[in-house]
């Protein structure tokens, strides 16, 4: 029998419904299963985080949020320093290790004081820097293990993984926090935070063996080394339009998640509590189950049929005519529905369109300048969106119509963006692919 013929099931339908390759499979479930944990672990602790905002006043909320913002520059500082010096082997690993310790020892500090405001407040900021560091060294490390021509088929079905634990994760606190402990939650986390360090050895050894993409990309198994400079990704992110119209399009993104969370905290606030969170709730699981659909199914051959531009484009372009639909109805169902749609859109198509465009840049850019946009970018975005919007509600007096009109024009900005980024990527890969062949073709000769 062909090899063909003895392909299980699971690998034809996969290979039909999300374009796996058979070689693909084991790398792409894999990834699947290390995103799986990351956020499933992030998501067990969150709702402990949260609850703990409830004791404090809005002044002290707000300074945590500041808090985070400067703590998230240190953390990337401290990142650009570190992996300076560290062998690529060890990178990756040591950073979910590092974590994974940091949350036994909040456990181990909130056991042994009795006053555990400052250990609370502590946790609260460390998670929220950690709720986008992981996620962009996972994303880093994907960039720089599949090629781009296996990034656009197999990001979409690899970043369901994230939506699947954003569902798993919760349910641990929601049905057994009461039997295991709110604060032994932190230890469950961060074993499960060792996981992806098992993962990591598994999928480079299927880089050379069944990926083949040992020479595509830098191994991260080879006795290799960053710069050392520390503020390298800053430098680079500044100096780069690539990678300042990548933070533009990040920071476009943040206003949009801004303004829809602050209006729906708006006409949420007629109803009780429980009331509240069962809206919420229904909003996560119809986000994520959106998103898992159509990561799988569509956002694979969005990418390859239609190109970058397209791809990134299209969740903006639904925004603007989202945003239009609310200001002629400005109806609380049409702005859960406007943001059902845009999460599922984020997660299934804009957050992996977004990370292929790291596989054409280099790993000094991909794990320096990266979490820069990711993480720096993004939470300084929180601020300045927030403080925007208090302007044009409380200073300006618009309402959910004007609000809505003016995220309008920034979500066509966005889209503009987006094609702009997704025609460069093209660009650039096509000037690689070129190069690579000349350099090919004088080594045969």
């Amino acid at each position: 029998m062909s090899s063909e013929g003895r392909v299980n099931p699971v690998s034809r339908f996969l290979r039909v419904a999300a374009k796996i390759e058979p070689n693909e499979l084991k790398a792409t479930l894999l990834s699947f299963t290390f995103v799986f944990t990351l956020m499933a672990a992030y998501f067990i602790l969150r709702p402990v985080r949260d609850a703990m905002s409830s004791d404090w006043s809005d002044e002290e909320l707000s300074w945590l949020w500041t808090s985070t913002f400067l703590f998230s520059v240190v953390a990337v500082f401290l990142y650009g320093a570190i992996i300076s010096r560290v062998r690529f082997k060890r990178l990756v690993p040591g950073v979910y290790i590092a974590f994974a310790t940091s949350f036994a020892g909040f456990y181990i500090a909130s056991t042994a004081t009795d006053d555990t405001d400052f250990v609370n407040k502590s946790f609260y900021v460390w998670l929220s820097v950690f709720s986008l560091f992981h996620v962009s060294v996972f994303w880093s490390y994907m960039s720089g293990l599949f090629s781009r021509e296996q990034a656009p088929r197999l990001f979409g079905v690899i970043a369901t993984g994230a939506s699947t634990g954003a569902i798993v994760g919760p349910s641990i606190p929601a049905f057994f926090a009461d039997n295991i402990g709110t604060m032994n939650l932190l230890l469950i986390s961060a074993t499960m935070l060792l996981i992806p360090v098992v993962i990591i050895g598994a999928l480079e050894n299927l880089r050379v063996s069944e990926l083949g993409t040992e020479n595509v990309q830098p191994d991260l198994t080879r006795e290799q080394t960053l710069g050392r400079n520390p503020f390298s990704g800053f430098w680079l992110f500044l100096t780069n339009p690539y990678l300042l119209a990548i933070g533009a399009f990040i920071f476009f993104y943040v206003i949009m998640n801004t303004f829809v969370y602050f209006e729906l905290r708006k006409l949420l606030a007629v109803f009780d509590r429980d009331v509240r969170t069962q809206i919420w709730a229904g909003i996560d699981l119809a986000v994520n189950s959106l998103a898992i659909v159509t990561a799988v199914f569509a956002t694979g051959r969005i990418s390859t049929r239609f190109g970058m531009a397209t791809t990134l484009a299209l969740i903006p372009v639904l925004m603007v005519g989202g945003w239009l639909i609310v200001a002629a109805t400005p109806l609380l169902a049409v702005l859960i529905g406007l943001q059902v749609a845009r999460r599922a859109g984020n997660y299934a198509i804009t957050r992996p369109g977004r990370e292929m465009l790291f596989t054409v840049v280099d790993s000094e850019t991909r794990f320096k300048a990266k979490p820069v946009i990711d993480i720096v970018v993004y939470r300084g975005g929180d601020m300045v969106t927030a403080w925007t919007y208090t302007a044009l509600t409380a200073t300006l007096g618009l309402g959910l119509t004007g609000v809505a009109l003016f995220a309008a024009l920034i979500a066509a900005g966005w889209a503009l963006i987006g094609a702009w980024l997704g025609r460069s990527y093209q660009s650039i890969a096509r000037q690689s692919a070129t190069t690579g062949s000349a350099t090919e073709t004088s080594r045969d000769g």
